[in-house]
């Protein structure tokens, strides 16, 4: 029998082409099939907060950002629609709400507001930059700064349906909350693989925050009685139990995000004090942009300087709004507006998450009023993580 003796470099050639072949196969078969491993386009980022911690403020670095598409507490319908229920049990209905707008699908809305509704429907929606320019409204550019009421006159009549179609054009989505008070309950949206999900945990001084709470006691009672589970009725935080769970959950917050956490939070979970970004506002401000994967821009450093270093200390009639202000001096304005009696109960409620956070107790009135005596204690890496993402200090 006849034996054909064919050429190595033919050989050589052959196989080449059918390794070709193969990879070009496997190529577009692969293209078909989910890749487990890849992360989703857009970066979510999560701002975790309570009530009159600075959250808004941090919430507008983000949402005047061109490459942000920022909310502010959409929770906020869930808790106005399920009022009677604690904050324990929506804490589901919460979580779910704020997956959906992560991935853009507005319809979870349906649930909450009117059918036929105009962006103006969306609670806070005007602080929104990403809703009063194009896609959603034309009347302002994507690197324009946008303010409140110019949004409101201007834009508040488009459709709904703009939310959606806006948010998809975006590379981050920003969603600030104040309405969970537990971690784990964000477990599954930290291991959803159609996520790419980080935390900035923003906490303030408590002495700060009930100064604060105090311009807003009757805009905050609805929202006190769902977090003491008081069946619908409003209550007025005179006996500070509504920040003792505040202070409560953050200490349950940060303990478990950085003792022993589990390996999905490494490297998305950054905690900031409020006090840290009101004196040193662009190192504290790069540290979370570079955690979110942004760049700071002159535009954005420009309006950053101009809001942090107003006059004066802010009004009463200004407790929900972004003005330009003197930040530090906002940061201390309750050590010469409070009493010191008020000052002990609070202290007693929040001892431990004072201590936690990094602020200096104080244990007279004149220690309180001594402007020169500095509460907020240095960060330490010998004493606690401040966060599992790269600590500065």
């Amino acid at each position: 029998m006849a034996r054909i003796r064919i050429p190595s470099t033919i050989v050589i050639l052959l196989v080449m082409v059918q390794t070709g072949f193969i990879l070009f196969m496997y190529a577009r078969y692969s293209s078909f099939m989910p890749h487990s491993e890849e992360k989703p386009s857009q970066v979510h980022i999560l701002i975790l907060s309570s009530w009159r911690s600075g959250s808004s403020f941090v919430g507008q670095l983000f949402s005047q950002h061109p490459s942000v598409f920022y909310l502010m507490e959409p929770a906020w319908h869930v808790w106005v629609t399920m009022y009677q229920n604690s904050a324990k049990v929506l804490h589901m209905a919460v979580r779910d709400l704020v997956r959906s707008v992560f991935l853009c699908d507005m319809s979870v809305f349906d649930a909450y507001m009117p059918w036929k509704r105009n962006l103006s429907d969306l609670f806070q929606w005007a602080v929104s930059r990403a809703l009063c320019s194009a896609p959603a409204c034309d009347s302002f550019q994507r690197t324009d700064i946008t303010s409140e009421m110019a949004c409101k006159t201007l834009c508040g009549r488009y459709p709904f349906s703009k939310v959606e179609e806006a948010c998809k054009t975006y590379s981050h989505v920003v969603i600030k909350e104040v309405r969970f008070f537990d971690l784990k309950v964000l477990y599954p949206l930290l291991t959803d693989p159609s996520l790419n999900l980080k935390i900035i945990h923003l906490v303030r001084d408590p002495r700060a925050v009930v100064k604060s709470r105090e311009q807003s006691v009757k805009a905050l009672a609805r929202d006190n009685g769902i977090v003491l589970s008081t069946n619908g009725t409003k209550v007025e935080d005179s006996k500070y139990k509504v920040i003792q769970e505040i202070c409560r959950s953050h200490v349950q917050i940060y303990e478990t995000a950085t003792l022993k956490p589990p390996k999905f939070l490494k490297n998305r979970y950054l905690m900031i004090r409020f006090e840290d970004l009101v004196r040193d506002p662009l190192s504290e401000i790069s540290e979370m942009y570079r955690f979110a994967d942004l760049s700071l821009t002159p535009t954005l450093k420009s309006w950053i300087y101009n809001i942090t270093h107003g006059q004066g200390p802010g009004k009463k009639k200004e407790a929900f709004k972004i003005t330009s202000r003197d930040a530090v001096s906002v940061s201390q304005a309750w050590r010469n507006v409070l009493s010191f009696q008020k000052i002990k109960k609070i202290q007693e409620v929040c001892k431990g998450a004072i201590n936690m956070l990094g602020y200096q107790l104080v244990d007279s009135e004149k220690e309180q009023r001594d402007l020169s005596l500095d509460l907020v204690l240095p960060r330490r890496q010998n004493q606690f993580s401040w966060s599992s993402f790269n600590p500065k200090h």
